[in-house]
């Protein structure tokens, strides 16, 4: 009995899993970074060998109603017990809610490439940001020296403007889910000279 429970379990993990390198491949391909985005690539790696292991066991486990490897078969359903088959239905339940979670997960790329950003795009975005941040600055402190306090101002204000366009940009509709707000861990320091 509980082998029936295990194949069944199996292959819905089996299908969910080969789903899912599937979902993760097709931007990688499409994007040209298979080799470039090794992250992306590693994972459905992962999760290929997972679901042939999965199919396998369903293979294993029918292969004696048609008559072949007839003891391997059985030897494996013998094996199952209701610890086995129990994990095997956690397995396949937490690969059907992957799915229902990815369906309607805003923070999910809709065919894109960047299913798994490298580091080395968010370290390009980190220093793009610093980089437009630190521009305003130094064109603010020049003005200030030079007693031009519009000028200095003016470049706070577009440097705000530019930080904030870029910060919203990046986190998109991943920033707020629910309830849950995307917030500092600690609150900017201030330092004031006065």
């Amino acid at each position: 009995m509980w082998w029936n429970i295990g194949l069944v379990a199996n292959g819905v993990v089996a299908v969910a899993y080969m789903l899912i390198v599937l979902a993760i491949m097709r931007p990688l391909v499409a994007g040209r970074q298979l080799r470039s985005n090794l992250l992306g690539t590693a994972t459905a790696a992962i999760f290929f060998t997972c679901a042939v292991h999965h199919g396998g066991h369903v293979v294993h486990m029918m292969l004696p109603s048609a008559g072949v490897e007839t003891a391997q078969g059985l030897a494996l359903r013998a094996s199952y017990d209701w610890e086995a088959a129990f994990w095997d239905v956690v397995t396949a339940a937490v690969g059907v809610y992957y799915w229902t979670l990815r369906r309607g997960y805003a923070g999910v790329p809709k065919g894109g490439a960047t299913l798994f950003d490298d580091l080395r795009q968010r370290e390009k975005e980190g220093l793009e940001l610093n980089d437009s941040v630190l521009q305003g600055m130094v064109v603010a402190r020049m003005a200030l020296d030079v007693g031009q306090k519009e000028t200095a101002v003016a470049a706070l204000d577009a440097s705000i403007a530019s930080a904030s366009a870029m910060i919203s940009e990046l986190l998109g509709a991943g920033s707020a889910r629910g309830d849950q707000v995307l917030l500092r861990s600690e609150p900017a320091t201030v330092v004031d000279h006065e």
